[in-house]
């Protein structure tokens, strides 16, 4: 009785099916449904690193986890985050996602008016 209480596995007595394992949705899939096509985002979103650093210049922090990767840049009043993750095995990652806020509160700020400071904060370093 106790020998009976050892064993594992289902109970119906139909063997486990070998073979191949079942499909998983490709995450590159899921990845591309899901990045925004807000306005103000052309030129940014599909973009890989290189075109946003010689759009913004040096990001503030440029930081790799994995196969994504954050570029964070600042005006004088708020911090625009851009997050880029490969849409396919194998490919460089392109912006995805990007947030913005307030320097001083880290209040949520108006993403093309952030974006647009940051860019005005560049051209005056040129």
């Amino acid at each position: 009785m106790l020998i009976a209480g050892c064993t594992s596995g289902p109970s119906s007595g139909v063997a486990p099916t070998v073979g191949a394992p079942a499909a998983t949705p490709e995450i590159a899939d899921v990845r591309t449904r899901l990045i925004p096509r807000d306005p103000g985002m052309a030129g940014i979103i599909g973009e890989p690193a290189a075109s946003l650093t010689q759009r913004f210049g040096m990001a503030r922090i440029d930081l790799a986890e994995g196969d994504a990767r954050k570029l964070q840049y600042v005006s004088g009043t708020c911090v625009l985050d851009i997050y880029l993750y490969p849409l396919a095995a194998n490919a460089d990652p392109v912006a995805t996602h990007v947030e913005t806020r307030a320097r001083e509160s880290g209040a949520a700020t108006d993403r093309a008016q952030c974006i647009d400071e940051v860019e005005r904060s560049v051209e005056a370093q040129r």
